[in-house]
Formats: structure tokens, sequence, C-alpha cells
């Protein structure tokens, strides 16, 4: 009978009843029960299951969602999904929830270098408005590469994927908001209710209750938070405009 920690946050108790819906339909056909689902520390979830094809579900729950590592000694050095966690916290480095609870609760670290060179051609900008120009906000999803590990610290850079969806926003030139703590149904409901469901190109699922929402050519994502937000009371916004991003780093992205 094994218990997993999945590679996935909620934000609320009552959210555990949209992942168990989400998990039946991962395993659906398989010969699997749900024993118990619960929400672990730092708001991971766990779940314990049961039945003959255990390995199949463990195999689809990893290729769908991900694990967790728990210990410390299960991390590889390949790409993995972090959340942002004590963003403020530091002048220097962006620390990543990657769910290590064992033998100790560590973080991943991205070091402020990294960030520059990866996002910014090496300039040297600060963490604040990297933060600022990106949308960084506590509990944001990010893919890392791990690149470093002793008992005490775990280094990372941003993945290559990762880099490439900025790269994808960014050449979009659609402004994108960032809604963390919501499932994909609550927004759709509240962009009809604030009536900006027409100004919406898309919704991007990040995971399983974090989204980028894409907004139409013309249509201001900071326009949106307090009209969109107020029917999302129990969610964090953020936004990334493209063009504001263009400007500050003279088109960088463009060559």
């Amino acid at each position: 009978m094994p218990t997993v920690t999945l590679l996935s946050k909620v934000y609320n108790a009552q959210q555990l009843k949209l992942v168990e819906n989400q998990l039946k339909s991962i395993l659906k056909g398989l010969k699997i029960k749900i024993e118990n689902l619960e929400v672990a520390p730092r708001g991971w979830i766990q779940v314990n299951f049961s039945g003959e094809d255990e390995k199949a579900a463990l195999s689809y729950l990893e290729e769908e969602i991900g694990l967790c590592p728990v210990r410390i000694e299960n991390i590889k050095k390949f790409s993995t999904k972090g959340y942002i966690t004590g963003l403020g916290k530091s002048k220097d480095e962006l620390c990543l929830d990657i769910g290590i609870t064992s033998p100790k609760t560590m973080n991943a670290t991205i070091s402020l270098q990294h960030l520059q060179a990866q996002l910014a051609d090496g300039r040297k900008i600060a963490l604040k408005k990297l933060t600022e120009l990106f949308g960084f906000c506590e509990n944001l999803p990010l893919k890392a590469k791990i690149t470093r590990i002793n008992e005490n610290h775990i280094e990372a850079t941003m993945a290559e994927t990762q880099l490439k969806l900025y790269k994808k926003w960014i050449k979009s030139l659609l402004d994108r908001l960032i809604i963390l703590g919501a499932s994909q149904q609550e927004i759709k409901t509240a962009l009809k209710n604030s009536r900006y469901q027409n100004d919406i190109v898309e919704i991007e699922q990040l995971g399983l209750f974090e989204h980028a929402v894409a907004c139409k050519l013309g249509t201001d994502a900071v326009g949106l938070i307090t009209k969109v937000g107020r029917n999302l009371p129990n969610a964090t916004l953020s936004v990334l405009k493209p063009k504001t991003i263009l400007e500050f780093f003279q088109n960088f992205y463009f060559t």
C-alpha cells in the first residue's frame, strides 16, 4: 500500500476533492483504490492507495503530475518542479520548495547570478526587479534543473523548458495574468462574472491550481487584477507584460 507525495500543492483542504476527481480520471481503468488523500506539510498532496495495479498507478502519477523526492538522497541532477517560497527574504537567491522533508526540510536555491545569466543576458539586475518583470510570487511553480547537492544545500538553475516558456510568452506580446490557488473552472467563472471572458485567448495550466491567463492583444493584465481578483478572494495574482520586459531589456528576447 504505497504512500506518495505528489509534485503538486493545494491551498486549502476543500481542494482535495478536486484532486481526488483528477486522480480518479488519471487512474481510470486501473485496479486501484485510493485509501487516503491528505495535505502534507507545506501544502503538498499525499495519497495512499492499494490494488493490483500499484506499479502502473505510480508510473501514471509520475508522468501526469510528478512525485516529490521527499528524501534528499532521492534527488537526481535533472529537471524538477518547485514552488517559489520565502520570496523577498533574500536579495541574492530565489528559493524553491521541491518537496524535501527528510532528513530535514530543505529548499533548492537559484542564485541571482544564474537568474541574471538566464533571464537578463548577464546584466546585473536586482532580484526585486526580475521578480517584478517576470511576475514571480509565492507558490509560483517553476521548472528547475538541480546542479549541486550536499547535506546542507541544493543548488539549481532554471530548466531549459522554463526558459523556453518565458521566451514564448514574451514573443507572443500577450499580457499574462498569473493566478495561483484556483482551479481552472473557478478562473473561468471569475472571468465570466467580471465580464472579461471575451478578452482572454487561453488559460494555460502550470499546475493543478496554478494557471497563466493569456490576454488578447491590447488587453492590460494589470487592469484585470482588481476586477477578476475580487471573484477569486483566496487566490494570488501577478502579471507578466512582454512589452515592459522588451522595453527594459531593449528587445533582448527578439535577438
